[in-house]
């Protein structure tokens, strides 16, 4: 098996974390005999210094012709001030409208060793893991018309019958694959956009008898994941619900540093950690890179159906934290204190240990 991967580590940690990733993405496919190539390239504000633009045409190029996009961050106080187009920021929606990346996925585990992190009681959050699909290239972040005057302010919050078709069935697909439940999230007591997605995602459930689906409004939906997240197993919104209601989930897991993301479309995807590029930190070994080597474990699964290697990296990456390694952004009193280098060092060993213990090879260190 063959598969090419264009990598864009970004700006601030994002060359860090990346490098961090790829150590593991190339570690795994070694033991699972797939030949990865690589090709990197200058995203956000490394690329604005170099080709005055965050985002060109050779690397946009470059992603069309891979069977992934593998990103570390983009962003810095430096490039604040430049028109809208040419900061580090807009090279990434670009690139997910270019790729049409209409589906995020961001999964909402806690690791038992991380149980004690959250602002949650260990008892409500322990045993959580679901997934939010948030719809990425609709609704009210893309519709027409939209602006302000000095009297008012409007935008537009509308979706096609396709836009919602194709994501709730992505969910419906992936919770088969999980514990067969759906919650598809709206405010259809008061919104007609709301009332029309309800209605297809209830007409796309038929081609899906074995999944239970279950219908919530956002402010419910809210209330629910900080009360009892456990309930929980696939979640499906819209692009502004989603984009809250994922970052509440991933603030109840203890750090947006821990979580990655998958932005797929019908043919392109892209795999991210959840972070910033963090400017303060960069270049001084401390960013902590396990959300973008569990994005890369994401990569593994919906990418290329290997299932088995992504599930030992998150194995790896739980026993790592079991054993109490901790880089600055998680370290608490009793933990160990180890560098970005380190915790990529200790979780291909984890790895490793873990694959021989499978029984799939020979164990080498």
């Amino acid at each position: 098996m063959q598969i090419k991967i264009t990598v864009l580590p970004g700006d601030g940690i994002g060359p860090e974390v990346v490098k961090a990733a790829t150590r593991v993405l190339q570690q795994v496919a070694e033991k699972f005999q797939v030949d990865v190539q690589l090709t990197e390239k200058l995203i956000g504000g490394a690329s604005f210094e170099q080709f005055g633009t965050p985002l060109t045409d050779e690397t946009l190029d470059a992603c069309f012709k891979a069977d992934a996009v593998l990103l570390g961050a983009v962003g810095g106080y430096q490039w604040e001030n430049l028109p809208h187009q040419l900061k580090p920021e807009a090279a990434l929606l670009r690139l997910r409208k270019e790729l049409g990346l209409f589906t995020n996925i961001r999964p909402a585990k806690v690791y038992q060793a991380f149980v004690d992190s959250s602002s949650l009681k260990p008892e409500v959050l322990k045993g959580t893991d679901f997934v939010v699909f948030r719809e990425l290239t609709g609704g009210i972040y893309f519709g027409q018309p939209r602006g302000y005057d000095q009297q008012k302010g409007w935008n537009t919050m509308v979706y096609q019958r396709h836009e919602v078709e194709r994501i709730a069935r992505r969910a419906f697909e992936i919770a088969r694959q999980r514990s067969k439940k759906v919650t598809s999230v709206d405010k259809a007591n008061v919104l007609e956009v709301s009332q029309f997605w309800r209605e297809v995602v209830q007409k796309v459930h038929q081609d899906y008898p074995d999944v239970e689906l279950n219908h919530l409004y956002v402010d419910n939906a809210a209330m629910q994941i900080v009360r009892d997240p456990k309930q929980f197993d696939v979640i499906v919104t819209s692009n502004l619900f989603g984009d809250i209601l994922s970052d509440i989930a991933g603030m109840i897991t203890g750090s947006l540093g821990m979580l990655p993301s998958a932005s797929l479309g019908e043919k392109y995807a892209l795999y991210e950690p959840v972070h910033g590029s963090a400017p303060d930190i960069a270049g001084q070994d401390k960013a902590n890179p396990i959300a973008t080597i569990a994005s890369v474990a994401m990569m593994f699964a919906y990418s290329f159906q290997m299932t088995k290697a992504a599930e030992l990296i998150e194995k790896a990456i739980e026993k790592t934290l079991e054993q109490g390694y901790r880089t600055v952004d998680i370290h608490q009193p009793g933990s160990k204190l180890i560098s970005t280098s380190e915790m990529t060092d200790q979780i291909l060993h984890n790895f490793e240990t873990l694959y021989h213990e499978e029984g799939l090879g020979v164990f080498t260190l």
